[in-house]
């Protein structure tokens, strides 16, 4: 079932986050220990306006489980979404100018899809495919008709789920060192169909 994060939520989302940190071999890692990083990760969370905050996600309920995630925001919330965790990392003696993401993602006018994740025992049962529908709904809600994502070069795979739904190159990224397609894709609201 699909549900909002709760603070209780924390610990089991940032171990599924781990996996897209290491994916994307960000710079922190090699400078901070992994539980560090999730326990800062886990307090960040609280902040509404962080990129991974309660509020820009949602989680997949498998039998108590979280068996996947998903965050989002308007691209325009860029500028402030790793301030908390920014904050976070100074507060724990950690120098002003570190940061775990480095580089714009969003492309201008989007509702940004951040991450998405499903735990390892539960893929291939469709869950991702919820979390993005939902995810679709979540960036209609706040009034955007257009929704963006990077997907790595290298990660073929994904990029033909993304277009088997309607997400169409629009550029390409470079994000910690790697290369990305961006892709997007225009919504519509089904309800007003009806």
């Amino acid at each position: 079932m699909i549900r909002s994060i709760s603070q209780k939520d924390t610990a089991e989302i940032t171990a599924l986050l781990w996996v897209i940190f290491e994916d994307m071999e960000l710079s922190l890692l090699n400078k901070i220990s992994k539980n560090k990083v999730l326990e800062m990760v886990g307090e960040a969370m609280a902040d509404p306006t962080y990129r991974y905050g309660m509020s820009r996600g949602i989680v997949y309920e498998h039998n108590g489980e979280i068996a996947g995630v998903s965050f989002g925001y308007p691209a325009i919330d860029e500028a402030v979404i790793d301030e908390p965790f920014r904050q976070v990392l100074i507060k724990n003696g950690y120098a002003e100018n570190e940061t775990l993401f480095v580089d714009k993602e969003a492309f201008p006018k989007e509702w940004y899809l951040d991450s998405i994740v499903v735990h390892k025992k539960y893929r291939g049962l469709g869950i991702g495919s919820i979390l993005l529908k939902e995810m679709d709904h979540l960036a209609i809600n706040a009034g955007y008709r257009t929704i963006g994502l990077n997907v790595d070069i290298g990660n073929p795979k994904a990029k033909k789920l993304y277009s088997s739904i309607g997400y169409k190159k629009v550029g390409e990224i470079v994000l910690s060192g790697h290369r990305y397609e961006h892709l997007n894709k225009t919504l519509m609201d089904t309800r007003m169909a009806n």
